[in-house]
């Protein structure tokens, strides 16, 4: 079953990559990208019993470290990978059963439901946002390592 599934997050990831223009060259990456989000979902979600909102956010992180990664090994916009990483862990599933709770006038379970949307949206959005930090703090303790005291403040006298 899960086979199946890394397999159908693969062909939508690339899916999304031919729809948003990515270069040939990068559609394997970006379907990887994609799969491996929906891994790290699944193991976390459904084997290890991680509430959907907080196992969504760690996938992402992994999304955003994992493309800046491909970015900088390939050359291409981060952008790229971000995007089609991202695609198996949108909640549109959800977000079609909180419009038909709406619809069958059940506000109970629709603002449940809208809840946990928003929640996963939020994550999403997080876990790009702080894989770029990350990425920042490296890189700036790397650049850090390589500049003389004078080359920050310059030379006085």
């Amino acid at each position: 079953m899960i086979i199946e599934q890394l397999i159908v997050s693969f062909i939508a990831a690339t899916g999304f990559a031919i729809i948003f223009n990515a270069p040939r060259q990068s559609l394997w990456q970006c379907g990887t990208v994609g799969m491996f989000s929906w891994l790290v979902y699944v193991i976390l979600a459904r084997t290890l019993n991680v509430n959907i909102v907080i196992a969504t956010l760690i996938a992402a992180i992994v999304v955003g470290i994992y493309s800046q990664i491909l970015a900088k090994r390939f050359r291409t916009p981060i952008i790229i990978f971000n995007i089609a990483g991202i695609i198996p862990l949108v909640p549109g599933g959800l977000s079609y059963d909180t419009m038909r709770f709406f619809v069958i006038n059940d506000y109970d379970l629709t603002i449940a439901s809208a809840a946990t949307v928003a929640m996963i949206s939020g994550a999403i959005g997080l876990g790009l946002i702080v894989s770029e930090i990350i990425n920042q703090l490296i890189r700036n303790m790397q650049w850090r390592k390589y500049q003389s005291e004078y080359d920050r403040k310059g030379v006085t006298r």
